[in-house]
C-alpha cells in the first residue's frame, strides 16, 4: 500500500463535470475507525443530489458514495482481522467524511460489516444500499403474503424489492414509465407490470386489485405518495422509501389526506448501517439464486462522470457499479 491513492473528488456543487480523479493521501488511522481497500461502490441518486448541493450539511470538496464493498486494510477493532470482506453502508459515510467513489475509504468500525461470500466484487457492490432498503421496507410494510404494488419498480430499489418479495410468495405489481423496462420487471419477479403515464394509478391497480393492494412501497415519494394513499385498501399500509420526485410533500393535512385506518410509514436505510446478519442473510440469498439482483452496468473509477450522467439521465435498469 501506498501512501496515495485514486479518488473521485467532487470539488463544489455542480453537474457531473465536478467530479475530478486526483491522486490524493490515503486516510491516516485513527482510533475506532479502519481502513478499508475498496472493491465496488454502488451509485445512488442521493449522491447526484448531493453532487448537485442539495445537502446542505456537506462541504466540498468531498469524495462521494454513501456505500462500498471491499477489503480491510488496516483495522483497528480487534475483532476484525485485516483482509476480511467488509460491507458499509450510510452513516455519514461520503457526507460528513469522505466515502467509497475511491481506492480506499477510512470508515468507523460500527459501520463495517464483515460478509462471508463467494460473489464477485461487482455483484457484491450492488447490494449493500439496494438491498438492505428493500428488505426494511419490506419488513416495515410486514409484506410476508397478500398483494404489494411497487411504484418506481424499475429503481435498483424497485427491483430488489420485487426481487425479495416474489421469494416470499407475495404478488408483486410494479409500475415504470417506460414500457421498454417491462422485460425487466418480470426478470425481477414482478406479476403484473403497469405502465405509468403519470398521473393517478387508480384504474389500472383497481382493475387488477378491485379492493386495492394490500401493501404499496412508495420509491417515486413526495409526488405519489398521497395517490398511493388512496390506492391501497383500506387499513393497508403505505410505506415511503424513496425520493425519486423530492422529499417534500407539500400542503400535507394528515386528517384530510390519509384515509381512515390507512397506514402511512417510511424507512431510510440508515435504520440498517452496520446490520452484518441481515447483509450476509441477502448475500446468502443471491448466492443460492432465491434473490436476482440487477447489475445494469460497471464502470471504471476514471468513468465516474460518465457514470453519474448515464444515471442522471434515466439511462439505467437495476443497478450502476464503480470498481476504482
Amino acid at each position: 500500500m501506498g501512501t496515495t491513492m485514486r479518488a473521485a473528488v467532487c470539488v463544489r456543487a455542480g453537474g457531473p463535470e465536478v467530479l475530478e480523479i486526483r491522486e490524493v493521501p490515503v486516510p491516516a488511522v485513527r482510533e475506532g475507525w479502519s481502513l478499508v481497500r475498496v472493491r465496488g461502490a454502488g451509485l445512488n441518486r442521493s449522491e447526484l443530489r448531493t453532487r448537485q448541493g442539495h445537502s446542505p450539511n456537506v462541504t466540498f470538496p468531498r469524495v462521494l458514495g454513501i456505500e462500498c464493498v471491499g477489503t480491510v486494510a488496516v483495522s483497528t477493532d480487534p475483532l476484525l482481522s485485516e483482509g476480511t470482506t467488509v460491507a458499509a453502508v450510510m452513516g455519514e459515510l461520503g457526507r460528513e467524511f469522505d466515502g467509497g467513489y475511491a481506492e480506499y475509504a477510512l470508515v468507523p468500525n460500527p459501520l463495517l460489516m464483515p460478509i462471508t461470500t463467494t460473489l464477485p466484487w461487482d455483484v457484491l457492490a450492488a447490494l449493500p444500499e439496494t438491498y438492505l432498503t428493500a428488505q426494511g421496507a419490506l419488513d416495515t410494510l410486514a409484506a410476508t403474503r397478500g398483494r404489494l404494488l411497487i411504484r418506481g419498480g424499475t429503481s435498483s430499489v424497485g427491483l430488489a424489492a420485487a426481487s425479495i418479495a416474489a421469494a416470499r410468495g407475495v404478488e408483486v405489481a410494479a409500475t415504470t414509465r417506460r414500457p421498454d423496462k417491462v422485460d425487466a420487471l418480470k426478470a425481477a419477479g414482478v406479476d403484473h407490470v403497469l405502465v405509468d403515464p403519470g398521473g393517478s394509478l387508480a384504474a389500472s391497480v383497481h382493475a387488477l386489485w378491485p379492493a386495492g393492494p394490500d401493501h404499496v412501497l412508495d420509491l417515486v415519494g413526495a409526488s405519489t405518495a398521497i395517490d398511493s394513499l388512496n390506492l391501497v385498501r383500506r387499513t393497508g399500509t403505505v410505506c415511503v422509501a424513496g425520493s425519486l420526485s423530492g422529499w417534500v410533500i407539500p400542503d400535507l393535512e394528515p386528517i384530510a389526506m390519509i384515509p381512515s385506518g390507512t397506514k402511512l410509514t417510511a424507512f431510510h436505510s440508515d435504520n440498517l448501517k452496520g446490520s452484518t446478519p441481515v447483509m450476509q442473510r441477502i448475500v446468502h440469498g443471491v448466492e443460492a439464486g432465491v434473490y436476482r439482483p440487477s447489475l445494469d452496468r460497471v464502470f471504471g473509477l476514471e468513468d465516474i462522470v460518465a457514470a453519474h450522467c448515464y444515471l442522471e439521465n434515466d439511462r439505467a435498469i437495476g443497478k450502476l457499479v464503480v470498481l476504482p
